[in-house]
């Protein structure tokens, strides 16, 4: 049997080992789009770390609290439709760079408020913009770059939102208890630019641009190349797959991210320490990061519309450790298996929108879809707060969260295997 590569053969780090071939710089793509979604996504999800500190500073209710991260999540979620088909046009290196500038501004400025409106505009504006700016665009230029194994390439791009979920919580909840939690903003802004800037600059829109293919082959004549197809935005969003990946983000979205404002709280509301509810955010991180290898790298081989049907199901069923909960072990459980499930659905939604509709307009259709998760993420982690204030637990919203999950679950199973 022949072993000869195509161009659209999966590259492996031992076939790009020095002296044999070069890295393909797909994998520095991967590279920035890891990093930019570290500093977004860690920032915004160390949000709940702050939750218990900001609520004392400015005599706030945890549902008032609660809402900074939603506007900064409908933000960033929402943007995408504005910001992806900027990237098709000027590329994503210039659209990645502004996002770390005004997540790094959006987190200074926070150190700063004096009150929760400040926080409102400096964290919500800043973070939502700057994840806004960067996150769409990255994972869009991610998909172009690879083919066969686009499932994993994509999860490993974006498990830089695991490992900030991981380590972020915890450095912040480390600082806020060392130096308060107004430096702590500070000094997660500067690593922020730090870090971020600094790997945006690694960006490069098309493989093309380098005289390659996607997967690292020779690049081929525009008319068979894979970036050059797919279907135009005005189509593929009245087109019933699209439609019904919509539907699904948005109802999941609903529960998706009560557990990153609310878990944190719910921990120190059993008497657990402020560093012990960051763990268990970091357990989520860990599960997060798992999920968008192990689900991006099975959703190669079993199909990627299965793939993301169970990692829905599995959001709702993990969801049921949390409700029956309230000691630190099975919520690290939970936070661990939810998390899970979670990465797998983030590394799954941009490829199944390849698979799809294609690489020509891939960002600004990903920015269309990501619309309905910012919707459920401006309701979802509010509507959670003001029922505890209203009830004194979670139970309403964990409820809603595995309904929400399980509806989204069995919409995806109405769809069609793409190109059927």
């Amino acid at each position: 049997m022949s072993t000869e590569k195509t161009g659209f053969d999966a590259p492996s780090l031992d076939d790009e080992s020095p002296g044999r071939k070069p890295l393909f710089y797909g994998w520095f793509v991967v590279a920035a789009a890891f990093a930019v979604t570290f500093v977004g996504f860690g920032a915004a999800y160390s949000f709940s770390a702050f939750v218990d500190a900001l609520q004392q500073e400015f005599s706030a209710s945890r549902g008032a609290v609660s809402l900074v991260f939603s506007l900064a999540g409908f933000l960033y979620f929402s943007l995408g439709v504005v910001t992806g088909p900027l990237a098709d046009r000027f590329g994503t290196r210039p659209m990645a760079i502004a996002g770390m500038v005004f997540v790094s501004a959006g987190l200074v400025l926070a150190g700063f408020a004096d009150n929760l409106l400040h926080v409102y505009l400096a964290y919500g504006l800043g973070v939502g913009l700057g994840v806004g700016c960067s996150y769409v665009p990255s994972v869009g230029t991610v998909q172009r770059w690879f083919a066969r194994r686009r499932g994993f390439a994509s999860g490993l791009a974006v498990s830089g939102i695991g490992f900030g979920t991981l380590l972020m919580p915890i450095l912040a909840a480390l600082l806020i208890g060392t130096v308060g939690w107004r430096t702590a903003y500070i000094s997660l802004g500067i690593l922020s630019a730090l870090v971020g800037i600094t790997m945006a600059l690694l960006f490069v829109n098309d493989p093309r641009s380098k005289g390659l293919a996607p997967d690292g082959g020779p690049a081929l004549p525009t008319a068979a190349s894979g970036a050059s197809e797919g279907t135009e935005l005005r189509v593929a969003v009245r087109s019933r797959p699209f439609l019904t990946l919509y539907f699904a983000g948005l109802i999941a979205s609903f529960g998706l991210f009560v557990p990153f404002v609310h878990l944190v709280p719910f921990a120190t509301d059993q008497g657990m320490s402020a560093g012990q509810g960051a763990f268990l955010l970091g357990m989520v991180g860990v599960g997060s990061t798992v999920g968008r290898f192990l689900l991006g790298n099975v959703a190669d081989r079993i199909g990627r519309q299965l793939a993301l049907i169970l990692a829905f199901a599995g959001m709702a069923i993990t969801l049921l450790i949390w409700l029956v909960s309230d000691t630190l072990v099975p919520l690290a459980i939970f936070g661990l298996t939810f998390g899970t499930f979670y990465g797998g659905f983030v590394a799954l939604m941009p490829a199944l929108v390849m698979d799809y509709f294609g690489g020509r307009h891939i960002s600004s259709i990903i920015g269309v879809l990501y619309t309905s998760v910012a919707l459920g993420t401006l309701v979802g982690p509010t509507a959670a707060g003001y029922a505890y204030d209203l009830t004194q637990n979670y139970t309403l919203a964990i409820i809603g969260s595995i309904a929400a999950n399980l509806v989204a679950a069995g919409a995806i199973m109405t769809l069609r295997k793409p190109g059927t």
